[in-house]
């Protein structure tokens, strides 16, 4: 328990423990006016019981509240000044305790006030009534004060675990997302290099058994091809998991002329050729999309630049349509003057208040562009700027 929380709970338990002594203190004197002619040694013993009461309150109201408010109201049959003790321990287990804990032992005290005061026979029978009131009504409040606190605390207590779930919800879709990227681009690479991997294997495989190569050439394609067999091996072997494999598929890896080889090295990744067709997918879905293609040609960016780009655009897109619908987005492609390539995208911002609350999820396509624009050693810019728009900038290198 931290410094902080135990200062805390001792100011409560000293504030509980003097509102204890004050209202022992105001039933005694009441008691002295009823009987306006104590004995010294009563008045004393009332006094030391009443400070036994308080010192317990003090040491066990947390521990044992029920417990020590029903000694507590034993004890006030002998001494009047317990009395004050009694009902800050009621106070107690209003706090701590449920309300059937506290409907008992407020029930008990509030029928033995009642009945102490149909048998004093000092008083006229309208003090009487109005004691019984005042103390009901003290009663009362006490309970109800003590019922409040309990539900307020509660209330916080839930706050501070929803609020610990929702930041650890945000930080499993965080890494989830971070994890899925990954688990996208491994598989994007996996499809690359068994691209490249099966064309040699299967180049390999046509100058060893060609009938014209020297035997020392056709020895060496053999290592050549025997070697890419091997790599697609161990390539599957690692990265194969992430891909899921219909149950039953007995496809093999790639050999020599084979023509499931060659179905295997065609799947086709999206390049910057691709662009357009995306843009116009998203035309017909009712986006106002301009295209500002600055390259001289597809081809002056290389394929593994190309995909990557292709997919920024394409998440770029997508969080344009989710979190301003409706708006016109320019996307820009262009040759950066370090040697690069530099992608746009830009949209106005919607209008009214800014969001505050966004739905589960977002920020993650953000998260997994960076882990892409990180592997090409590119960066990657994000955000509002000051005319109204959104932007997204990526910037991604490639080497002479």
């Amino acid at each position: 328990m931290s410094l902080r929380r135990l200062l805390t709970q001792g100011t409560r338990d000293v504030s509980v423990t003097a509102v204890a002594v004050t209202l022992g203190l105001l039933v005694l004197e009441g008691a002295r006016q009823t009987y306006p002619e104590p004995k010294t040694v009563q008045l004393t013993q009332d006094l030391a019981i009443g400070a036994v009461a308080c010192l317990t309150l003090l040491v066990f109201r947390r521990r044992w509240p029920v417990r020590i408010t029903l000694a507590l109201t034993v004890g006030g049959l002998f001494a009047s000044s317990v009395w004050g003790a009694t009902a800050m321990a009621v106070f107690t287990v209003a706090v701590h305790r449920s309300w059937r804990a506290t409907a008992l032992v407020t029930g008990l005290n509030v029928s033995l006030i009642l009945i102490t005061f149909t048998l004093v026979p000092a008083i006229t029978e309208r003090e009487r009534i109005e004691s019984m009131i005042v103390f009901v009504l003290g009663y009362a409040v006490l309970v109800s004060t003590g019922l409040l606190i309990r539900s307020r605390r509660q209330l916080i207590w839930s706050l501070e675990q929803r609020a610990l779930q929702a930041e650890e919800g945000q930080r499993l879709r965080v890494e989830e997302a971070r994890h899925l990227e990954r688990e996208r681009i491994a598989r994007e690479m996996h499809d690359v290099l068994a691209h490249r991997i099966s064309l040699l294997a299967v180049h390999a495989g046509a100058l060893e058994f060609h009938a014209d190569a020297p035997a020392d050439q056709r020895e060496a394609a053999g290592v050549i091809r025997q070697n890419a067999y091997e790599a697609m091996e161990d390539l599957r072997e690692v990265i194969g998991v992430l891909r899921a494999v219909p149950k039953g598929d007995t496809t093999s890896m790639p050999d020599a002329g084979g023509d499931e080889s060659a179905r295997e090295a065609e799947r086709p990744q999206p390049t910057l050729a691709d662009l357009p067709a995306l843009v116009e997918e998203s035309r017909r879905a009712g986006a106002h999309i301009t295209l500002d293609d600055r390259l001289p040609g597809p081809d002056a960016v290389p394929p593994r630049i190309g995909r990557h780009a292709y997919r920024i655009v394409q998440e770029g897109l997508t969080n344009a349509r989710r979190h301003a619908p409706g708006a016109r987005v320019r996307v820009t492609i262009e040759p950066s003057g370090s040697g690069g390539l530099d992608i746009e995208i830009a949209n106005p911002l919607p209008p009214g208040p800014a969001r505050t609350l966004e739905p589960p999820g977002a920020g993650a396509g953000l998260l997994g562009l960076r882990e892409r624009v990180d592997i090409l050693g590119g960066t990657l810019e994000h955000g509002r700027t000051g005319d109204g728009r959104f932007r997204l900038h990526a910037r991604l290198p490639w080497p002479d």
